[in-house]
This record gives C-alpha cells, structure tokens and sequence, in this order.
C-alpha cells in the first residue's frame, strides 16, 4: 500500500516577517485560499488516503498542523522533540509505516511547494510505484528539467534510460551533485542530462530503513529503539530519550548520494519551491506594471514590486521598483529584489539582539 509522508518542520526564514516560528512559511496562504501545507495535503487526494498520510513536524508546531489538518488522525502527526534535520525524520517516518504496513512504500515531499497540475502529480508517483514493484530495492527520486542555471538546488545527473509508464521518461541516477556555481549550472543546462533535485523521494519503507542502516548505523539504531515502542504508553518518552542524541544528517547526504539503486523520473509537472519572496511574480499573476500584490496596495509610478500586507492595511509606493515590502501587525520588511537572500540575516541578528518577540 502507498503511504505518504509530509515534511513540514522547516522555519521559513527567508519569508520573514510573515514566517515565524510559530507559524512558519508552510502554514501560510502564498497566493492561494489554503496554506503550503494544506495544499500539499490537497494534492494526495485521489493517490492517498488520509489515513496513509503522516505528517512530520516539529513539536512546536504539532497544534497548529492539527488545526489546519482535522481530518488527519492526530496519532499520524509526528512532534520531533527536537531539530535534526531530513535523515533521522524519514527514518522515525518509516519506522510508523512499516509498524502499520509491514511491506509499506512511502512517498516523501517537502509541504511547501507548488506542483500543478494534480494529474501530473500523481501520475509521475504511479510511474514510481510501478518502477518499484519491479524491483523493490530501487530508491525514486523526481527530477525537475532546469529552466534557468539555478545555483541555489541540487542536481541530479541521469543515466540509462529505464522503461516506466508510457509517456513519463524514466533514468537510472549516474550521480547527484551539490549546489554548483555559476558557470557549472550553465554547463549543466547545456549538457541536457542534469535535473534540479526535487527533494521529493519514494520507496520501501524496509528500504530505506536497510540504507540508513547500512550508511548510517548510529542514527539507524536510534531509530529502532524508538521503532521498538511504537504502538505503547512508552512511545512518546523513547521518542524523546532516544531522538535527542541523534546527529542531524539530510536524508542526501545520508543515503541518496551512496545507494546505487536510484532511479529519476523526469517530473510532467511544474515544480516551485518557493524558496524566497520573488516567488510571488510567480504564483500571483503580476499586474500590468509587473507588481505583484496580496493585500490593498497603491503603486503610484511603481513597477516590478513584491508586495504582502494585511487585509486592513494599505500600502503605498511612490516612484520605486524591484523592490520587495512585506508588512504584518508587528515588523514590516523594505529590501531591493536583488537583497533578498539576506532576509536571513535579519532574522540571525534578531536572535543575537534578544529580540523574540519578532521571531
């Protein structure tokens, strides 16, 4: 049986001040009536049940993923004790579907991307499934064809061609790389064999428990004590006793990047991580000045602006452009487009000021 596994314990910090730790980028609208993450949700109706879904999170976060999730089984709700990164979350996920489903495989992906169409969607996972009923040792990664030499993804170097669904092309992995340069990115767009990496995984849950055990033995055996309490009174205490001294590694470096195994599937959707504020031009149809706009805005000689406010507050810009204001009750944020990575900054100099109130 297919089972699904949501990762929505990230902190957002490039979406400040609108995400906060509280409530992170995944748990906001982003030019749409439903959350990232109830929209991740949404996309599995029709391919998963919600009684196959777990959603992995961290504990701070666990009420509000209830809220914005009530039909989700509060039992499938994973409350990470503490932060250590994709490695040891998948393999806690795992340990949960293979305690229900002894011969379970699991599509994992991240809550806060845009993926469209539905029917794309779903039809690259049932590709999967059948790669992995073929051999169910193989790992399926989701590549994303590049459509500019994006140097902030990983990327994915295809090999042989596999058979797969009629219409959805399928590879072996020769290999992944890291996060290149410029001048390496746009040989990569020019080899025409390398993928973004979508982060989006399926396989066994028996699999990718056997890879973590073979990699990466100490978080493996931590993992199987907490396994071992699964379905007990105890289960909350091992998790946190043996959760905590776990050394954080992602689930890439952990195995992706040493399994041999691994096939890609080149994704027949569109893909968007949403990985900063830009990403508004791009699933809110700008105006016919290039601004884009949620909330009541008044752009008098203003182009190519980013702008997010609240439903009671009007914002008003005068003679600017490329520029990027994202306003909320207590923090208002003012940076040029081109700046936007250094968001984060703000949010590490609030920490070392003491300023939590903000955070």
């Amino acid at each position: 049986m297919l089972h699904a596994v949501i990762m929505a314990g990230g902190s957002g910090t490039r979406f400040w001040p609108a995400s906060r730790q509280i409530k992170p980028k995944q748990l906001l609208k982003m030019g749409g009536p439903r959350s990232m993450l109830q929209t991740t949700f949404d996309r599995l109706t029709g391919l998963v049940s919600s009684e196959q879904v777990l959603v992995a999170t961290n504990e701070q976060l666990s009420e509000a993923v209830v809220t914005q999730l009530p039909q989700l089984p509060i039992e499938h709700i994973i409350g990470e004790p503490f932060k250590r990164d994709t490695a040891p979350c998948i393999g806690v996920a795992a340990s949960l579907v293979r305690a229900a489903d002894a011969d379970g495989m699991m599509i994992v992906m991240p809550s806060d991307h845009v993926i469209e169409p539905k029917s794309e969607f779903h039809r690259a996972i049932r590709a999967g499934v059948q790669l992995i009923q073929e051999d169910p040792k193989k790992i399926v990664t989701f590549g994303i064809r590049p459509s500019y030499p994006a140097e902030s993804f990983g990327y994915i170097q295809r090999g042989n061609p596999l058979s797969a669904t009629p219409g959805v092309a399928a590879f072996e992995v020769e290999c992944f790389r890291e996060k290149p340069d410029r001048a390496t990115a746009e040989a990569y767009m020019r080899a025409g064999s390398f993928y973004w990496n979508s982060g989006i995984f399926l396989w066994k849950a028996q699999t990718i428990l056997d890879a973590l055990a073979e990699f990466e033995p100490e978080i493996a055996q931590a993992i199987e004590r907490i396994a071992a309490s699964i379905g007990t009174p105890d289960f909350q205490r091992s998790f946190v006793e043996h959760f905590e001294p776990i050394k954080g590694k992602s689930i890439d470096f952990a195995v992706m990047e040493r399994y041999s195994n691994v096939a890609v599937i080149e994704a027949p959707f569109s893909w968007d991580d949403v990985g900063s504020w830009q990403a508004m031009a791009r699933l809110i149809q700008p105006d016919e000045h290039g601004n884009a706009v949620e909330g009541p805005y008044l752009g008098i000689e203003s182009n190519d602006m980013i702008v997010r406010t609240e439903e009671d507050h009007l914002i008003v810009t005068i003679g600017m452009s490329n520029t990027i204001v994202v306003h909320t009750p207590d923090a208002t944020l003012v940076a040029p487009k081109s700046e936007e990575e250094r968001v984060r900054e703000v949010v590490k100099q609030l920490t070392e000021l003491g300023y939590q109130q903000y955070l």
